[in-house]
């Protein structure tokens, strides 16, 4: 599949809008990818499984937080059979009091998944639990970057950052 394809079922799916929106970051776009969408529909979250499926090799587990990575990082386990983990934004106050739901992470080497990047915020996150789980954490893959700074804070990390696709090259197909 090429990067063309994947725009293309992203904009027939309807993920790709245009209009005024609040972004996680507090931002304001005048564009939005709904990865959500996306990830609802089974024949593109099949392509992105099998987009994301060539960055596996090397790691032990695969992570998402929710809400939005959790059909992804699902969608590429069962491609390639790793387990993973769902992280929680928040750590449970009831129950078993976790924040990452699944095995356990201490000492494995963890390729996180996330849906759309901007600043980074959602990604630091994520790595900040992972590795307070001891998990190693040294790769980020996304389906889409903004280009709004997630890149140089995942080179302060020292985690490589992987997108499927960037926003310009989305926008730059825009018909």
């Amino acid at each position: 599949m090429t990067k063309e394809q994947l725009i293309q079922g992203l904009k027939d799916c309807g993920a790709i809008k245009f209009g005024r929106f609040v972004l996680t970051s507090g931002a304001i776009s005048d564009y939005y990818i709904d990865i959500k969408k996306a990830s609802t529909d089974p024949r593109i979250l099949k392509i992105i499984a099998q987009e994301m499926s060539v960055y596996v090799k090397g790691y032990d587990m695969l992570a998402g937080m929710e809400l939005g990575a959790v059909p992804l990082v699902v969608a590429l386990a069962l491609e390639t059979g790793l387990p993973y983990v769902i992280i929680r934004k928040e750590k449970r106050e009831h129950g078993t009091g976790k924040q990452i739901e699944g095995p356990d992470v201490n000492g494995r080497s963890i390729l996180l998944i996330e849906d759309v990047t901007t600043s980074g915020g959602s990604v630091i996150k994520s790595i900040q639990i992972l590795r307070a789980g001891n998990a190693d954490v040294q790769k980020v893959l996304t389906v889409v970057d903004r280009e709004a700074g997630a890149r140089e804070q995942m080179q302060k990390l020292e985690v490589t950052f992987t997108p499927l696709l960037s926003v310009s090259e989305i926008l730059q197909k825009k018909k």
